[in-house]
């Protein structure tokens, strides 16, 4: 018997808003990533997120491992989205006198 040795896809894709997701799953290539540099395993990511296939995970940590500067740089990108969308929702919502507001509308009911 011979075994037949071939290339698996990454389990990476990218959804419309541009954010990179693992396997099937809502869940992003961020979270597994920060997760695994936090001192997580594969098998601690996959229990923390069952929807997670464990080949996937594997598979996503050793794109990562061998593209170490790439997927840096997107969690960099994803990062000063985040602080920008922070920024617009603090300048929308501000949340100083949250509390007081909201006192205010329940009294008012």
């Amino acid at each position: 018997m011979t075994l037949v040795v071939t290339a698996e896809p990454i389990p990476l894709t990218t959804d419309n808003d541009g954010v990179v997701r693992v396997g099937n799953t809502r869940v992003t290539l961020d979270t597994v990533i920060k997760t695994f540099q936090n001192g997580a395993t594969a098998e601690d990511i996959a229990q923390s997120y069952p929807s997670l296939k464990l080949a996937d995970i594997y598979a996503t940590i050793s794109y990562y491992l061998n593209h170490p500067q790439e997927i840096e740089t997107y969690l960099q990108q994803r990062q000063k989205q985040a602080q920008q969308i922070r920024k617009i929702n603090q300048a929308r919502f501000d949340p100083q006198g949250l509390r007081d507001r909201l006192l205010a509308r329940q009294a008012q009911r």
